[in-house]
């Protein structure tokens, strides 16, 4: 039975995020936002913090994996990597996103590995930064359509291809890549490749200038006869048209989650700045009168903060059920459509809530309103995780619900 309490023993992971969120983050968000694409060397003594926060798991590749064959339906209760990763999220958001995103071995690729790669994969990996490459110029949210190809040639794979929008696709020693090996055996031939840094034939093209999270590089690599060992190929190599891509999207069940958590701790800073100013001209928020007997600006206050307190429910939720082992992809999409809405909503309130201090640059109100937009994007839009939430609710196919 799920209960959605603080598990006590996480209480020093929180702490420590906390800290390194007030004392590292926050102080060096605005630096990082004005300096785009500089190296925030201030991470490097704290990548070892984040390998931590994912307690429970022996995989050692980094960020926390879902494996559902660990935990059987009749299994004891756990709290584990999936729901510790989530609430350390939570603290390091509030502190900066950009900077949480620049953290090495905490990326969508470490998940990916965590998830689907054999044990010998695991070990050869190990401790090692992974980017994810999925996104391509003509894909947009639908991940099926991957154009970038794979042929095996003796004990190789040969990519050709181009993705766009590679979270840390400069700084990463790894990048996952996403790609097909038979365009018309649809989805069933997506497959996913681990390729290391350097790999001749693959080349980082060009660096993206974006609306927030600037301290974390975004990057366009392009794919040209890259040969790849057959053995980072993640999973099976075989096509199974009945299973279809599941292997691979099985990360998102784990990472979507990790986006409403950052969602979730991004939108709990600007309340908490809100408030503070709120107060400071007069306003009173009570949590003992209606709403509406309150001014408008506590009125609308109360609304954020449920809206907030309800994607902060979905999250942990998504997160509890994948740590045992429960199908959770309706969850995970949920949490990550309603945090990222809410985020986006709550920000941009604040910065109106709190009039010319929230548009100016000496306060981080107005950045955390550019850095929410991304959270409502990235891991699969607003209209594409509602997509996935209808048709989960409906049970219908993605062929019989477009």
């Amino acid at each position: 039975m799920i209960n959605l309490e603080t598990p006590k023993k996480f209480g020093v992971l929180i702490n420590q995020a906390h800290q390194v969120a007030s004392e590292i983050f926050r102080p060096n968000s605005r630096k990082y936002d004005l300096a785009e694409h500089a190296y925030p060397r201030e991470l490097d003594m704290l990548g070892a913090l984040l390998d931590g926060m994912n307690e429970g798991s022996d995989r050692g590749a980094g960020a926390g994996g879902v494996r559902r064959e660990e935990n059987g339906d009749n299994a004891e209760v756990r709290n584990a990597s999936n729901l510790s990763t989530v609430l350390g999220v939570f603290e390091m958001c509030w502190g900066d996103v950009g900077l949480l995103l620049s953290m090495p071995r905490q990326g969508l690729g470490n998940a990916a590995i965590a998830s689907v790669a054999n044990e010998e994969q695991l070990e050869r990996f190990d401790g090692r930064w992974a980017a994810m490459a999925i996104t391509e110029p003509g894909t947009g949210s639908d991940s099926a359509n991957i154009r970038t190809t794979a042929t095996l040639d003796g004990d190789h794979y040969v990519l050709n291809g181009e993705k766009i929008f590679v979270t840390s696709g400069d700084r990463a020693d790894l990048v996952v890549v996403w790609a097909t090996l038979d365009r018309d055996a649809g989805r069933a031939a997506i497959k996913s490749f681990v390729v290391e840094k350097g790999t001749p034939g693959m080349e980082v093209v060009r660096l993206e200038h974006k609306l927030g999270i600037r301290s974390s590089d975004t990057a366009t690599i392009s794919f040209s006869n890259c040969r790849v060992p057959r053995e980072n190929l993640l999973g099976t190599p075989e096509i199974d048209t009945k299973k279809g891509f599941g292997g691979v999207m099985q990360t998102f069940d784990n990472t979507r989650p990790l986006v409403a958590a950052m969602a979730v701790g991004l939108a709990r800073a600007a309340l908490e700045e809100t408030r503070k100013h709120l107060e400071k001209a007069g306003v009173q928020i009570s949590y003992e009168r209606p709403a509406n007997s309150q001014s408008a600006a506590a009125a609308e206050f109360l609304r954020m903060e449920a809206d907030w307190e309800a994607a902060r429910l979905l999250t942990l939720e998504a997160a509890w059920m994948a740590d045992n082992s429960r199908p959770n992809s309706l969850q995970a999409s949920m949490a990550k459509a309603k945090a990222g809405r809410m985020v986006v909503d709550v920000t941009l309130k604040c910065v109106e809530l709190c009039g010319s201090i929230g548009y100016a640059e000496h306060e981080l109100l107005e950045k955390w309103s550019r850095d929410a937009k991304i959270l409502d994007i990235f891991e699969g839009t607003q209209q594409i995780q509602l997509l996935i939430v209808a048709r989960r609710l409906l049970g219908l196919s993605s062929s019989e619900l477009k």
